[in-house]
C-alpha cells in the first residue's frame, strides 16, 4: 500500500498518523490485505454453516439451595435497614 492511500485511508478513518508512522501502516495495511486474499482463496465447499460457534450443550447442575437463610443476622449488624432491605445514603440528586 502506497503513502497515498495511507494517508487517504487514515484522513476517511478520521485517524491521525504522524509522518514517521506512515510507512509502518503502509506495510501493516500490506500484510492484513495479503492475508485476507489468502483466507479468500480457502476453499469452501465442505464447511457446513455453523449458527452457532459452539454446539456443544452446556451441563446445569440441579437447582438446589445449599445456604442457609442468613438475611436477618445480617440486617441485625446492619447500619439503616426498613422492611428487609438495605438503606444507604442518597448518592445522586
Amino acid at each position: 500500500m502506497n503513502i497515498e492511500e495511507v494517508i487517504k485511508l487514515a484522513r476517511l478513518a478520521r485517524l491521525k498518523v504522524g509522518d514517521g508512522e506512515v510507512e509502518g501502516l503502509g506495510r501493516d495495511l500490506s500484510a492484513i490485505l495479503a492475508l485476507v486474499k489468502r483466507l479468500e482463496s480457502a476453499s469452501l465447499d465442505d464447511v457446513e454453516p455453523l449458527a452457532h460457534p459452539l454446539d456443544a450443550v452446556q451441563r446445569l447442575r440441579a437447582d438446589e439451595v445449599t445456604e442457609d437463610d442468613r438475611r436477618d443476622a445480617f440486617q441485625k449488624i446492619a447500619p439503616h435497614t426498613r422492611d428487609g432491605f438495605y438503606l444507604v445514603p442518597k448518592v445522586i440528586d
